[in-house]
């Protein structure tokens, strides 16, 4: 049994590995492609074709965490598809390789693939992330944009509370544009503060610069009105820290698990909605368990006859598989967002549909003929 699975393991993980490799040299060719335009910019100070290519290899830790279920099932379906056609798989059921002891074989060799799309996604790639926005900002300045409006935070003190906007973030935490409401106990808005930049300190405040401070006073409806006052500089006591700021700012796919969790537990505690990083937290959590279910997936493709007949069409149909796993993903995220379903029923329902698809092709194909 060592001999077979030495030969099962080292042919699927030359195969997967061929598939990635492939992949990652696709995308690598269309982040380049994409980033062209970036290059000798005015505003981009010494940014050209090294710091680009740099910029895009540290990009390739997250698509290969992307691709990886993807690879995964192209590679096993290859390799099971060409034992089948050579007659070696009709060998090894002869020598004793029954369906459940293969199912078990190839299970064990996606649990690997589990741990591997984990460590990727959840260590190398947000530090791959991270390196890959400093080096920007070393050159064109801005570290994080949160699109067109920024991040909004949210922050309760005593019976106030309050909502914080914040464009982007600098290399050296500076914050650009922030715009601090403030509102009473009543729900009213009680003032608008906007500053040219902030700066926060270790001592839990942040430190503005060049602010606007407008109060409001709309209580009492005959005495309404507006008071605005231009200061140098302005402390602001506040919990928020850089770390959360940079996390609003930052897509919640480039985060890892933990972060995730931590800034849930933060949205809560302020009475934000979290729906979108908690459908993304469970994500990151079911989507490495895809691997298991792609083996699963590719394991019929050994039990099919086709002696004259080329593999290819059946590789392209796991590649059409993949896509279809990858676009599925992405469309129940998105329809969970908007619907506002359940978080882990989000990120689990692709997995649990290819679960059964793949056990109900292994019972048809596998233990039935």
């Amino acid at each position: 049994m060592k001999t077979i699975r030495r030969l099962i393991y080292g042919e699927v993980l030359r195969s997967v590995a061929f598939v990635t490799l492939g992949f990652l040299c696709l995308f690598f060719f269309f982040d380049f492609v994409d980033e062209l335009q970036a290059i000798n910019k005015p505003n981009a100070l010494g940014y050209g074709l090294p710091q680009a290519l740099l910029y895009v290899t540290m990009l390739v830790p997250s698509h290969m965490y992307e691709l990886l279920p993807i690879a995964v099932l192209i590679g096993t379906i290859f390799v099971m598809a060409r034992l089948a056609q050579s007659s070696e798989y009709t060998i090894l059921r002869t020598s004793g390789l029954g369906p459940w002891r293969a199912l078990r074989t190839l299970l064990l060799l996606g649990a690997g693939f589990v741990v591997l799309t984990f460590a990727v996604g959840d260590y190398l790639a947000p530090f791959s992330d991270r390196t890959a926005q400093l080096l920007k900002a070393r050159y064109q300045g801005v570290y994080a944009m949160g699109g067109n409006t920024g991040a909004w935070l949210r922050e309760k003190q005593g019976d106030n509370s309050y909502a914080v906007n914040v464009v982007s973030m600098d290399r050296d935490g500076t914050l650009k544009h922030p715009r601090i409401f403030e509102f009473d106990d009543k729900g009213f808005l009680a003032s608008q503060t906007s500053a040219e930049f902030a700066v926060i300190e270790g001592s839990g405040t942040w430190m503005l610069y060049g602010v606007e401070r407008q109060q409001y006073e709309t209580r009492n409806a005959d005495k309404a009105h507006v008071q605005t006052t231009t200061i140098a500089g302005l402390r602001w006591p506040s919990s928020l820290t850089g770390e959360m700021v940079s996390v609003a700012l930052l897509k919640p796919d480039r985060m890892s698990t933990f972060d995730l969790f931590d800034y849930i537990r933060h949205l809560d505690a302020n009475g934000q909605k979290a729906q979108r990083y908690e459908i993304e937290f469970w994500r990151k959590v079911f989507y490495p368990l895809s691997c298991l279910v792609m083996v699963v997936l590719a394991l019929p493709f050994a039990y099919l006859h086709f002696r004259q007949a080329g593999i290819t069409s059946y590789v392209f149909g796991g590649v059409l598989i993949g896509i279809s796993f990858f676009l599925l993903n992405n469309v129940f995220g998105y329809i969970g967002n908007l619907r506002t379903w359940s978080p882990w029923i989000t990120a689990a329902a692709p997995g649990m549909i290819y679960s059964v698809m793949s056990l109900a092709a292994f019972s048809w194909l596998v233990l039935r003929r």
